[in-house]
């Protein structure tokens, strides 16, 4: 790509580095070239820090004069010779595995929190898609992003004068924003189509840079399109069903058309949520038409390298649509596919449901992918519960949903002084690779060293606040006093505490204003003080989360807070990066299980700050009383006054345990029993809650698995896809007649030796596995023991007895035999969840 042929203006010859340097949203992360984008425009980049915006808008006589600027020059030369360093050095995983292990990985996902300069994200799931992109780029794990470019994207948030939330939508000019066009071989808009009723919606693509990995965007805002249709990619997440069922046909059939166009083999295919689930079928449709075979072959083949990564605790959470209007949009794709509706409508069903049950599109993700997984522990054993209408009879341990636990990207959260810090004990790679030394590195910062860096850190956050308070105040028409007393909000030296996230009921963001006069005291405690500061947008619809920040708006108000408190509007990666940053600790108060993973609290670790958060999504495998605080009990509550009960267990941690260790100076005027969590916080969770460490658990659990496996279903003009199909057409057909007959238990030395009679009807013996199952128990783990086919019985045609035996330790009302589907090359349950039990 050659960034200067698509800018809208010309640049000095000299200056050309420029553009290559500014597309690249290495930038974000890397921070090497912004004394060099400061120079271009300081004021601009104080307000912004945006390098394209500031290319797209510096004055031409500026550029020509830096143009003739050597020292500046000198300073670009370095910048692009970085880069183009970083970009051409060997990576985690050219070194371990190989180029030629993978081809590539499309990753879908309807949103990207990448910058602020794109703004096509609203919360925790785009940051996280952003942080993904970013890390494959570090570890040069090939990975393409497929997204929407949004002409609004998310919203943004004022407060008015009474505290009422205010949206606003600003276009996303693309001329403004680090987007390039797609161009095909003759240097016209790449287009892909896709088909809606009655007509065909054409979509142009973008591409973005985000060091090796590239993101491709689709937008509909195309002339060629009705109007109606050009605001389809208009606003993330906006309109009603319809407009949602036309966004992710877009991002999931029109997304894969388009790697298709621009010649990009992806052996997997990863779902970030459901959202993009029509991707599957798109891509069984591709093998299709490339092997010259049916549907459901295709899908067979394509299947085991599809990943689908669920982000939601509940299942309410997922979209659904009416099958009226799948009907009417999918009906000529069902042509196509060799579908006839019901069938493919089933796709997005569980078995029990009639024939208006919804389609959700999480079960068409399940249904089409070989793996999923959840984004903590705990979420994986909720999703198994969320998910067992897919599976029935099968026990919900064994639903096939894994967990792989999220993690950030820490470069991109790190601040200047924790960057430091780290870089002098890890060195510069420490997010490059492996990170078996990191955690015992950090460990050897001393505490003088650790307790500067944190008050540094305080400070600056402090001095930000301030300038955007006051930068809102006068925004609102506030007096001039007002304004001024803005500059003087927070203190430098107090415990600060940071709660920002999106204002829902089940983030329960007012858990803290339980008891308005007992959080007072502890703010106002004139011997150890506290401040807080909160940040969080309400969907637009969402009335009661907008009522939440209004009741901390009222708060606020009150003479004896005494500006202890802060709300800062329009809560944004570039807040959150600030925050993250300075605060001391981070309070996170869902209602468990409700967080799935939660990133927030992650991306404090590097920084030195420390969590208070409820035990859920990751917290509840990170906590330990050494890294920060617990909240709750670990198990799920229904009970109303539930939050009562916690809210009072907050406001004694943080009377009787929080704010005392910091306020402990005993030693050289610094809180020993502090600096010593901070420490274990950085060097235990820091790499272990890094995206670092979840990218290689993808790569190697699932990426280069699925990879292998999809290579191998696909050779031989699908020979293996074939066979497996035959086989899942004979799993269905055979099954409803498998039965058991006589099963006799004796103990035998101490074991319990199991036989039991079992009828295959014309089964091929082979098809299948009888086992021997139990579920665990108070004091035992669960048991499933393959039991061993004997004679076949006399007088029968295809019928056996199979046998095994156990240690004795527990009563034989236990066991219970069952009959499940078995291939070598199969994933079971997800590939065929027939199981057949003894009673």
């Amino acid at each position: 790509m050659n960034p200067t042929r698509y800018l809208p203006r010309s640049l000095p010859p000299a200056l050309k580095g420029l553009a290559e340097l500014a597309v690249d949203l290495r930038w974000s992360w890397n921070h090497g070239a912004d004394a060099l984008w400061e120079r271009v425009d300081p004021e601009l980049w104080s307000v912004t820090g945006d390098p394209w915006l500031i290319l797209e808008s510096v004055s031409r006589r500026r550029l020509e004069s830096l143009a003739t600027d050597e020292t500046f020059l000198e300073q670009l030369r370095d910048q692009v010779t970085a880069r183009k360093n970083y970009l051409d050095e060997t990576t985690w995983f050219g070194e371990t595995h190989g180029r030629d292990a993978l081809k590539c990985v499309a990753y879908f996902s309807m949103e990207f929190g990448l910058s602020e300069a794109l703004p096509i994200y609203s919360g925790g799931l785009g940051i996280l898609a952003g942080d993904h992109l970013k890390t494959a780029s570090d570890l040069g794990v090939p990975v393409a992003g497929v997204g929407l470019l949004y002409q609004q994207g998310y919203f943004r948030q004022a407060l008015d004068r009474q505290g009422e939330q205010i949206e606003f939508f600003p276009y996303n000019n693309p001329t403004m924003l680090p987007v390039m066009p797609l161009r095909d071989s003759d240097g016209e808009w790449l287009r892909v189509g896709v088909e809606l009723p009655g007509r065909v919606l054409q979509l142009r693509g973008w591409q973005v840079h985000i060091g090796r990995a590239v993101l491709y965007l689709l937008d509909s805002n195309d002339l060629l399109n009705n109007p109606g249709d050009r605001g389809i990619t208009g606003e993330l997440y906006g309109g009603g069903s319809e407009m949602r069922l036309q966004q992710e046909m877009v991002l999931g059939i029109g997304g894969w058309r388009l790697l298709q166009a621009l010649g990009i083999h992806c052996e997997v295919c990863h779902l970030n949520e459901g959202h993009a689930a029509f991707a599957v079928l798109e891509r069984a449709r591709t093998d299709m038409e490339r092997v010259g075979c049916p549907f459901q072959v295709a899908l067979q083949a394509t299947r085991i390298s599809n990943l689908f990564t669920t982000h939601t605790p509940v299942e309410a959470g997922f979209d659904r649509f009416p099958p009226a209007l799948l009907e009417r949009y999918l009906r000529s794709y069902a042509d196509r596919l060799g579908l006839d509706m019901p069938v493919l409508l089933s796709l997005g069903r569980s078995e029990d449901g009639g024939d208006d049950q919804p389609f959700n599109m999480a079960y068409l993700a399940v249904h089409g992918s070989a793996h999923v997984n959840g984004v903590s522990r705990l979420h994986g054993q909720v999703s198994r519960g969320i998910f067992q209408p897919l599976f029935p009879r099968w026990p919900r341990a064994e639903v096939p949903v894994g967990h792989v636990t999220n993690g950030v990207h820490v470069p991109s959260w790190d601040s200047a002084a924790a960057d430091a810090i780290w870089t002098d004990a890890c060195g510069k790679s420490r997010w490059l690779g492996e990170l078996d030394t990191i955690e015992q590195d950090l460990r050897d910062v001393d505490d003088v060293e650790l307790w500067d860096f944190r008050r540094r850190s305080r400070a600056a956050l402090v001095r930000s606040v301030r300038e955007r308070m006051a930068r809102e105040s006068a925004a609102r028409g506030d007096s001039s006093r007002r304004v001024s007393e803005c500059t003087e909000a927070l203190d430098p030296d107090t415990l600060t505490l940071g709660f920002a996230r999106r204002f829902a009921a089940y983030k329960r963001p007012n858990l803290l204003l339980h008891d308005p006069a007992r959080l007072t005291r502890i703010l106002a405690n004139p011997e150890y003080p506290v401040q807080l500061v909160i940040a969080g947008k309400a969907h637009p619809e969402d009335r009661q989360g907008k009522q939440l920040i209004r009741q901390w708006s009222d708060y606020l108000k009150r003479a004896d807070v005494g500006g202890r408190v802060v709300f800062l509007e329009d809560y944004d990666m570039s807040l959150a990066a600030n925050l993250v940053q300075g605060v001391d600790v981070w309070i996170n108060t869902p209602r468990r299980p409700w967080e799935a993973s939660g990133t927030s609290g992650m991306k404090v670790l590097v920084n030195g700050g420390l969590n208070l958060s409820e035990l859920d999504g990751w917290w509840a495998e990170a906590y330990t009383p050494e890294v920060g605080w617990a909240l709750g009990d670990g198990r799920e509550h229904d009970d109303p006054g539930w939050d009562a009960h916690e809210a009072d267990a907050l406001y004694d941690l943080l009377e009787q345990d929080v704010v005392p260790a910091f306020y402990d100076r005993q030693s050289g005027g610094r809180p020993t029993r502090w600096i010593q969590r901070i420490r274990e916080s950085m060097a235990r969770l820091t790499p272990a809650f890094s995206t670092n460490r979840m990218l290689r658990e993808y790569t190697e659990r699932y990426y280069l698995p699925g990879a292998a496996a999809y290579r191998a279903r696909r050779a031989d003009g699908a020979k293996l896809a074939m066979e497996l199909r035959a086989w899942s057409d004979a799993i269905a057909r055979h099954w409803p007649r498998l039965h058991f007959g006589r099963c006799d238990v004796t103990e035998v030395d101490g074991h319990l030796r199991f036989s039991v009679e079992v009828y295959l009807d014309d089964l091929d013996p082979e098809a299948v596995q009888v086992q021997l199952y139990a579920d665990a128990a108070a004091d035992s783990p669960a048991v499933c023991l393959p039991m061993e086919r004997r004679a076949a019985l006399s007088g029968t045609v295809n019928a056996h007895r199979f046998q095994a035996e156990v240690s004795a330790g527990r009563p034989a009302g236990d066991y219970t035999p069952r009959i499940v589907p078995r291939h070598l090359h199969a994933e079971i349950p997800v590939e065929a969840n027939r199981i057949a039990w003894l009673r």
